[in-house]
């Protein structure tokens, strides 16, 4: 009976993090969750067989109307290329290198498509959220224990960029403008804005002229505390979705896949 019940309007996604694993399924109409999120924490050491098994338990315990045997998103902290991760951040090296998508499928026993956490994050700001609509060049941009970015062009994604990763006055740009460093370095929140992301976004529009940015992380659930201390050509915007929208871009991402 559950099956008959099953929404093929909702999909599976899942989130792999260095701490946490997080899963949900997915109203793909509005980005919204139809059931609590699922967490689990990350195993360690977090190799690739290890984290496989946590994706397949989240992945068989989710409801909300998912259909049994959906194909499944999942986000990963790092490049992901043609299925295969070529870097991981705060998950085992040993990923690097693995069909990330063929380890998932086999399992799970489920289409799997495998994206870049901010990739996933950004197309689901831009179906529903702070990008919504947006024509032109969207930049969006996790400010966390580093720097994640992600890029749409008319709507259209630009996979596994690293802007994070520009090196701003001497210095690799996420090592002094991420939430991590404010915290480290114990900066208010308008020195953070005035000294450290004003230049990191100076430089991204010098290089990529963004029609709007959009800011994402744990921190931009204060962005009133430091946005209007920017001045850039560009709008700027919190993200939407917050820490929701990787697991409800995968979901999407996926459901477009194998429709």
């Amino acid at each position: 009976m559950a099956d008959q019940a099953a929404d093929t309007h909702v999909g599976v996604g899942v989130d792999i993090g260095g701490s946490g694993i997080k899963g949900a399924p997915v109203d793909l109409g509005t980005g919204a969750f139809t059931a609590d999120r699922v967490k689990i924490r990350t195993p360690q050491p977090s190799t690739p067989e290890a984290v496989s098994r946590v994706v397949a338990q989240i992945a068989s315990s989710v409801g909300g109307g998912a259909p049994s045997g959906a194909p499944l998103g999942v986000t990963f902290p790092g490049v992901v290329r043609n299925g295969t991760a070529e870097t991981a951040a705060n998950v085992d090296d040993a990923w690097i290198g693995q069909n990330v998508e063929g380890l998932l499928s086999e399992a799970t026993g489920r289409a799997v498509a495998a994206v870049n956490d901010a990739d996933a994050a950004a197309v689901a700001e831009h179906r529903w959220g702070a990008a919504r609509g947006v024509r032109g060049t969207v930049l969006l941009t996790t400010l966390g224990t580093g720097i994640g970015t992600a890029l749409l062009v008319d709507g259209h994604l630009v996979p596994n960029t690293e802007f994070g990763h520009l090196v701003v006055d001497g210095h690799d740009a996420e090592t002094r403008a991420s939430s991590a460093a404010k915290e480290r370095e114990e900066l208010s929140y308008e020195e953070w804005a005035t000294e450290r992301l004003q230049r990191y976004y100076e430089e991204v529009e010098r290089l990529l002229s963004p029609d709007l940015i959009v800011i994402g992380g744990g921190v931009s659930r204060k962005a009133d505390k430091f946005l209007g201390y920017l001045k850039l050509k560009a709008d700027v915007a919190p993200a939407d979705l917050r820490n929701a929208a990787g697991i409800a871009g995968a979901a999407l991402i996926a459901a477009e896949r194998f429709a």
